[in-house]
């Protein structure tokens, strides 16, 4: 009953992830809703600016906190809706506030961690135990593995809070820059277009950050190979 009682935060967070998904609004904040209706919805920000970042903050801090796939639907309506900067700085706040609830469920339910762990945090266990600054750093920069899968990872690995908030408000709001610009380039594509297609994601407003954002997911590889020297060295033959 303890163990239930634990997980009860987690799993209603997953829950709301799940009726959020199937109501339907994430269909509302893709790019080709948001172009049709995009001059009620520039004309509401206008006439209510605090209120519509407000209600933006509220719905990415939901989504990020269920830990399910869908968030980066939000951010690219953030980018359109309020531009690169303003779409940035609510993206931010909402990515780190929903994070830090998804942590502190996934820590409580999770205990001291003694049961085994999932795949992913197996992965990880090594490089935290090794670097554990520097590695989660490394994990909220580079957008490999989903944000998401990270938080429930680093809650398991039990990484302090004040490294796990900071590590996420900084690695996620660098990956939010090109995120939102992608977002405000393809509602400025679209808008100059009537129709919805792989030509969008040509226009430089949005192919700059694509790439931006392609090489930032290739840098563990870099990485990888650069460092492969000293990981592995070489012994003489007898």
């Amino acid at each position: 009953m303890n163990r239930w009682r634990a997980a009860l935060p987690l799993l209603l967070l997953v829950l709301a992830g799940i009726v959020l998904f199937a109501s339907g609004w994430l269909d509302r904040l893709t790019p080709q809703q948001l172009v049709a209706h995009q001059n009620e919805l520039h004309a509401h920000i206008a006439e209510h600016p605090w209120l519509s970042r407000l209600t933006f903050i509220g719905l990415l801090t939901l989504a990020t906190s269920t830990g399910l796939p869908g968030t980066i639907v939000v951010i690219l309506a953030g980018g359109f809706a309020f531009g690169v900067v303003d779409g940035t700085l609510c993206s931010s706040a909402g990515l780190t506030l929903g994070s830090l609830i998804l942590y502190l469920a996934s820590r409580y339910a999770f205990g001291a961690g003694s049961r085994h762990p999932p795949a992913i945090v197996a992965k990880l266990h090594h490089g935290f135990e090794q670097h554990p600054v520097s590695y989660t750093l490394f994990l909220r920069f580079v957008p490999v593995v989903p944000f998401g899968a990270v938080t429930i990872a680093l809650a398991w690995l039990r990484c302090p809070l004040w490294l796990f908030v900071g590590a996420s408000w900084l690695g996620g709001t660098v990956a939010l820059i090109f995120e939102t610009s992608i977002g405000a380039g393809l509602g400025a594509a679209m808008s100059r277009s009537d129709t919805f297609g792989l030509g969008m994601f040509m226009h430089s407003n949005v192919l700059l950050p694509l790439g931006a954002l392609a090489l930032l997911a290739l840098l563990p590889l870099l990485i990888e190979r650069l460092t492969r020297p000293y990981r592995h060295p070489r012994h003489p033959v007898d």
